[in-house]
């Protein structure tokens, strides 16, 4: 299948995400599993350690760091012969790495969408509500919780499909980023912060930016095998 057929039928299936979570009750069926009605606390502590560490700050830094290890080979290291050979994987790596993150919380900015934590059913003040539709009230503070901001680093790593040559590589490559996306949003989910649509949503809007990414490398970027 070609990228423009890939990026088209992305589309349309993130299209189809954020519709069936928005009219279902999915998110709250889910989450009412996580939530304890009684004590009125979520599953996890979200200051409980090492938890916060391996899979909030932790892994945030481990992300960081492991982009400006790629930018770093791409920049003092692009004569070498297994970075000529790897140019394209790793610079759709390194852009989806930035733009994925970015993207979402651009759109986390402006969407206004209330946490699981904010909402009125779980001790929060703000009602529920599809990424479509305003407040009926006026609420003085923005919320950013839609979608998945955290995940989408994890998610960003499903571009490593594009770094390998051999399919199976290139397989492993892409279940680890969807492991890493979905280990730390559900995570998200398990301290209230996220419902599961956010993650959903980050997921497939990710994969769309890769594929972009690939293309727009594939177009412009020469890689060299000798």
């Amino acid at each position: 299948m070609t990228l423009n057929k890939q990026i088209l039928i992305t589309f349309f299936t993130l299209i189809a995400a954020i519709i069936f979570f928005g009219i279902s009750n999915v998110d709250t069926i889910v989450q009412d599993k996580l939530y304890n009605f009684t004590t009125h606390s979520w599953i996890l502590d979200r200051n409980l350690q090492p938890y916060k560490f391996i899979f909030y700050t932790g892994f945030k830094k481990l992300l960081i760091l492991s982009l400006i290890g790629i930018l770093i080979a791409l920049i003092f290291f692009r004569k070498s012969k297994i970075v000529r050979e790897y140019k394209k994987g790793l610079l759709i790596v390194l852009l989806s790495g930035i733009f994925v993150p970015a993207t979402v919380n651009f759109l986390k900015a402006k969407t206004n969408m209330p946490c699981p934590k904010n909402e009125i059913r779980y001790g929060g003040i703000y009602p529920k509500t599809a990424v479509w539709e305003k407040y009926q009230h006026h609420y003085k503070k923005r919320i950013k919780c839609w979608p998945a901001g955290h995940a989408s680093g994890g998610f960003a790593l499903m571009s490593l499909f594009f770094l390998f040559k051999r399919k199976r590589n290139k397989i492993l490559g892409l279940l680890l980023g969807i492991s890493l996306g979905w280990i730390t949003g559900f995570y998200k989910m398990l301290i209230g912060d996220h419902f599961l649509s956010h993650t959903v949503i980050t997921m497939i809007l990710a994969w769309l930016i890769i594929l972009i990414n690939a293309k727009i490398v594939d177009k412009f970027v020469k890689e060299e095998t000798n």
